[in-house]
């Protein structure tokens, strides 16, 4: 499949026919169509040919949309940048990446210094207007690409995408085309009417579009959804309030988001009736306990069908189909679902990296036609057991690790026993440097509605009639919102920096 050529023809099928709906207001196939032609005209008038990295201030709007469809059509490059992120690091990135072409809308176009910055560099710019009509129009003086030493074109890169930093510093990852097109093509199994080979055709339902653009996920599911030749509802944002009147609306089969949103879902109680139209709910981006997907089918009916991915490996490699669900949830329970049937995945020892038996914990490897040269295993930091089954099963990251004097806390376990709190709705635990133990672990806590907050004391005698002793926190502290990436993860540097200025000197809470 030639991704560029079977995205022509889908918005080339019915031109008349609504494609997206963004705040209650419908765009046909045939506008977005032209958005699309608009920015690919406006670059081919600069010169700006295939190979481009394109820099996009990625927004949930349709002119961003379109922008996205518009690189992947001309097999351009999209650079993501981040326009929520402190204008001076905006800036800063494009300054440093010096990309050919830069396209925003107008509302960023008029932050202060961002046309100048545009000028110095000598990019193309192009500003998102908005307007049906005339979406597109260059910044002044940025019509041609000015002189300087400009990136080089990324030669069959479909995306630079920024990973979520969700452990760390953010980096970019180039994901090439042939791999995009390759998850585009393993994203069908999990859908009866879809198989790779299919001419370009509009099907029936609305599938909800809210994962940010910025992410992975959000231009996975935009180029997925754009292939199905389904309509979509485009959040610009995920609030619970949206989400919810877009599905009464638009009666979607499949709908879902990352943990959090779900988390979400379930404390705002909705309604029963109004979530009758889902057949099931799908969940990515962060670990998910099985607990949620119990609650959801014990108070709604409606199967939580996670997948297992990441930046690297071009979306999704493991994931549960509604099939398996239904035959096997019982017995499997707790997993991320299936190894795809066009990637191999092994466990190996965190020592000497041998291959382990199945069942065994250790490291998670992958390989496979989208992955790397498509022919070495790539090793994940993530400690996974797979079963006779092909059913995988992510037990924590090995590099989360916290070393508290020589002793391993791992992170995710402190988070399931504060979760486990009757109080306590979200936990992060995150790691503090010591001078005496070298590390030490802290956590951040969102309360249950109406909920009083436990003392330092009554979590630490929690935490130890559950874990060791040097698994309880140094540090507490509650708040209304742990902060997030833009995918929703808790961001780790993030949570740490609610924490700063504190060192320990002596063991806590030992």
């Amino acid at each position: 499949m030639r991704l560029s050529d079977y995205l022509k023809g889908v918005f080339e099928v019915d031109r008349d026919a609504n494609a997206l709906e963004y705040d209650h207001e419908w765009h046909t196939w045939g506008e977005l169509g032209h958005s699309i032609k608009a920015v690919n005209d406006a670059l081919d008038t600069s010169g700006l040919g295939a190979d481009t990295g394109v820099a996009i201030l990625l927004r949930n709007h349709p002119a961003h949309y379109a922008a996205i469809m518009a690189m992947f059509i001309s097999e351009r490059c999209i650079v993501t940048i981040n326009p929520m992120q402190p204008l001076d690091r905006v800036k800063s990135d494009l300054k440093r990446l010096r990309m050919p072409a830069i396209i925003a809308e107008t509302e960023d176009w008029n932050a202060s210094g961002l046309r100048d910055l545009a000028r110095e560099i000598g990019s193309v710019a192009i500003e998102l207007t908005g307007d049906k009509t005339n979406p597109v129009k260059f910044v002044e003086g940025c019509e041609n690409l000015g002189s300087g030493d400009h990136h080089a074109p990324l030669e069959g890169i479909a995306i630079q995408m920024l990973t979520s930093g969700t452990t760390g510093t953010p980096k970019r990852v180039p994901l090439k085309r042939k791999h995009f097109e390759k998850a585009m093509a393993g994203a069908m199994v999990y859908e009866r009417d879809r198989n790779e080979g299919d001419p370009p055709k509009l099907r029936s339902g609305v599938q909800l579009l809210q994962t940010p653009f910025v992410h992975i996920g959000g231009i996975f599911g935009a180029a997925n959804v754009t292939l199905a030749g389904r309509q979509m509802c485009l959040l610009e944002k995920f609030t619970v309030e949206s989400w919810h009147d877009a599905v009464k609306r638009h009666r979607p089969k499949v709908a879902g988001g990352p943990p959090t949103a779900l988390r979400m879902i379930l404390d705002a109680d909705l309604p029963k009736d109004d979530l009758s139209s889902l057949v099931a709910l799908r969940a990515g981006t962060a670990p998910l306990a099985p607990e949620m997907v119990d609650e959801f089918l014990d108070r709604y009916g409606i199967p939580v069908l996670e997948n297992y991915g990441a930046t690297e490996f071009a979306g999704g490699v493991a994931g549960w189909s509604l099939g398996d669900f239904k035959n096997h949830w019982s017995e499997k329970r707790g997993s991320v679902g299936r190894v795809q049937d066009h990637i191999d995945a092994r466990v190996v020892d965190q020592e000497d990296f041998s291959e382990l038996p199945i069942g065994e914990v250790g490291l998670l490897e992958i390989k496979g036609s989208q992955i790397g040269d498509g022919k070495s295993w790539v090793r994940t930091t993530d400690l996974a057991q797979l079963d006779e089954d092909r059913f995988l099963y992510i037990l924590g990251r090995a590099d989360n690790a916290i070393i508290r004097g020589g002793f391993k806390v791992m992170p995710g376990d402190v988070v399931k026993a504060l979760e486990a709190h009757p109080s306590i709705r979200e936990a992060s635990v995150v790691a503090l440097e010591d001078r005496r133990l070298g590390q030490v672990p802290v956590a951040a806590m969102i309360l249950k509605r109406g909920a009083r907050p436990p003392s330092d004391e009554e979590l630490g005698n929690w935490i130890r009639e559950r874990m060791t002793a040097y698994s309880v926190p140094t540090a507490y502290k509650f708040v209304e919102e742990l902060p997030r990436t833009p995918s929703l993860k808790v961001s780790a540097p993030d949570v740490k920096a609610l924490f700063e200025g504190m060192r320990f000197s002596v063991a806590q809470n030992r």
